[in-house]
This record gives C-alpha cells, sequence and structure tokens, in this order.
C-alpha cells in the first residue's frame, strides 16, 4: 500500500507506518531515492539483473540466454516472470521458511515439569526423563521431550550442567621463572630465540630407548644436536651446557615445551646463566614449528639411516658428525640453498 507521508514523500508500507520512515526519508534523500527504486542489493540478484539486461540485448531468446549462463530455460524462465511482476525487487531470494511451521502442542504445565525435572537432575537427557513422566500419568514422547528441552535452552530457561570432572585434579603449572613468549618479542638475529625439544629413539631389533635433544636457532637454523639415555632435568640441564658451549652465537631466549625434563634444574640453570626461558602453551607444538622440523630431519636423514648402535657413546660420536654435516655440508632450503654457517658468515658481513 503506498501512503504518502507527512512531508509529501512517497513511501512503501506494509501493514503501518514504521516511526520516523518521513523523517529518514527527509534527511536521507539519496538512500531514500534508492530504497524507492527498487534496485537489487545482494550479489545473487544483480547476477540475475545482468542475465535478464544480456536477454533483453540479444533478440530476448530464452534458449540462448540458458545455453549463455548456463542455467536451464525454467530457471530463466522463472526469473522473467518474478522481473516482470515485482521489477528488480522481484529478483531478490525469497524466504525459504515453509508456509506451515509445526506448532507446540504440550501446554505449560508439561512445560514447567519437565523444567523442574531437568534442573533438579541436571545430566538426565529426554530418554530418562520420559519414563518419569509416563511414570506419573503424562502421555508423552521422546521427541516431544527432546523439542521442550531444546526450547527451554533456546529462551534460556534451562542453563547447561557444568562439565567439571571431580575425579581430575588440575594442577595449576607453577614456573618460577619460565614465562610464555610476550606477542612483542621478535627475534631478528641468531641467537634470539632458540627452540629446544626431545623426543625418542628406538631402533629395530633393540630394546634400548634413547632421548634424542634438538636445539634449533630460529633465524639461522643452526642446530645442536645431543641424544642420552634418559630425558630428565638433568640431562636437560647438561644438553643447554652443549647448547651454549657448540653454538657460534651468543644465546639469549630459548623455547621449549611443558615437558618435565624442562623444568627444575633446567629452568634453574636458564635462570642463573641469565636466559629468558619462554614455556609454550598446552597443546601446541605448531608455536615450536623449527625444532619440530629439526626432529623430522635429524630422524630421516640420520636415525632412519644409521645402524644400532653398540653403545650411548658410539652413537653421540655419530650424532655429532651429523650435526657438523648439517650445520656446514647440507644446503638449507628456508636459508636459499646456504649452509647455516654459510649464511651466519653472510650475516656477519652485512654487519
Amino acid at each position: 500500500m503506498k501512503r504518502r507521508g507527512r512531508y509529501g514523500v512517497s513511501m512503501q508500507t506494509y501493514g503501518s507506518i514504521l516511526p520516523g520512515a518521513a523523517t529518514l526519508a527527509r534527511l536521507l534523500p539519496g538512500a531514500a531515492s534508492e530504497a524507492r527504486s527498487g534496485r537489487p542489493s545482494s550479489r545473487q540478484a544483480r547476477q540475475r539483473l545482468s542475465l535478464i539486461q544480456w536477454h533483453e540485448a540479444h533478440g530476448k531468446s530464452v534458449c540462448l540466454t540458458a545455453r549463455h549462463f548456463g542455467f536451464s530455460r525454467s530457471t530463466v524462465y522463472a526469473w522473467l516472470k518474478r522481473h516482470r511482476e515485482r521489477g528488480e525487487r522481484g529478483l531478490e531470494d525469497r524466504s525459504h521458511r515453509p508456509r506451515h511451521v509445526r506448532q507446540p502442542t504440550w501446554d505449560s504445565g508439561l512445560e514447567a515439569r519437565v523444567l523442574a525435572l531437568r534442573q533438579a537432575n541436571p545430566r538426565w537427557g529426554k530418554d530418562t526423563l520420559t519414563p518419569i513422566l509416563r511414570r506419573e500419568g503424562v502421555a508423552v514422547s521422546v521427541s516431544m521431550v527432546g523439542r521442550i528441552l531444546v526450547k527451554l535452552k533456546r529462551e534460556g530457561r534451562l542453563l547447561p550442567a557444568t562439565l567439571n570432572d571431580p575425579c581430575i585434579v588440575s594442577r595449576a603449572q607453577i614456573r618460577p621463572y619460565a614465562t610464555r613468549k610476550p606477542r612483542d618479542y621478535l627475534p631478528v638475529a641468531p641467537g634470539d630465540l632458540v627452540q629446544v625439544d626431545s623426543a625418542d629413539v628406538r631402533f629395530d631389533g633393540t630394546a634400548q630407548v634413547y632421548k634424542h635433544f634438538s636445539a634449533r636457532d630460529v633465524i639461522s637454523r643452526w642446530d645442536v644436536l645431543g641424544v642420552y639415555g634418559r630425558a630428565t632435568a638433568v640431562t636437560a640441564t647438561s644438553f643447554l651446557d652443549e647448547l651454549l658451549a657448540r653454538a657460534p652465537f651468543v644465546v639469549r631466549a630459548i623455547q621449549v615445551d611443558g615437558g618435565s625434563e624442562f623444568k627444575a634444574e633446567f629452568e634453574a640453570a636458564c635462570q642463573e646463566k641469565g636466559l629468558l626461558l619462554f614455556v609454550l602453551p598446552p597443546r601446541s607444538p605448531k608455536l615450536n614449528g623449527r625444532v619440530e622440523r629439526a626432529q623430522r630431519t635429524h630422524k630421516e636423514e640420520f636415525y632412519q639411516l644409521v645402524d644400532p648402535p653398540d653403545s650411548l657413546a658410539e652413537l653421540r660420536v655419530q650424532l655429532l658428525t651429523q650435526e657438523q654435516r648439517y650445520n656446514t655440508y647440507r644446503p638449507h632450503h628456508a636459508l636459499g640453498f646456504l649452509t647455516p654457517q654459510a649464511w651466519l658468515l653472510a650475516f656477519a658481513e652485512r654487519g
């Protein structure tokens, strides 16, 4: 129904006049003019309008238009009909809501009883509540109780039950020195951040389990490797000493995961040596991606190719050879196919 507004602006209304519509039309003449023009606003409607314009400009052949745009003729006929009857606004997507929506068949008394039972027993679902209601003489189906629960949750009258497990004691991880890496801490030079990680190594045919440690500088990709019989805070501290002794740069910060080997003596050693120690959040190995990639590299290029050693000392000698080969001979894709040693020399020359 078209009516003439207070300020002489023609408005299209449905049922009632919107409060302030005339004022908005006066203050926003451009927006009001665009709204009255009936131009489509959605991308789908604009595409359909371009189809109709192409159809009118090329002989108004439905078959040709359908082949050109890849639609069926019935679809093109439907859009032409909607455009003819309602104009460009008729090309907008229409509501897909069913004409007849199922209405609740229960009364407020049953809804209140289901709410009371569920609040008294927060863990009971529709399958448990239905027999109790039937025991009370209420003829109700399981699906109806489920729909009542959904309605109560949607209206905010039924709060979700707590998921706290009393059988699992959550202990706060108190780290006297380690912290999360600040967002504004960005490594820019070798030694600014060295990622450290450990992994189990098992050779085929042997029951011995070795603990491999890798340390990778995130800037130069320089690796320091170590292997031990156990992964404890003491052995991790020993590996830290080897890292500081063999790294060709000054180490300023260490990043580790939450493993127990990186606590206690290891954490105290980092504090004593003045090293920043960053610990990762739980279940986030991707934040230690550099050293995780190092673990895979040395597994594929060393441990899967070497014969099982006779002793830990023999394995350490072989691993040291792998470390030197990796740092001084093997080209690295991320460094422009330079070795870490060559990249460090070029970095030093650049100053």
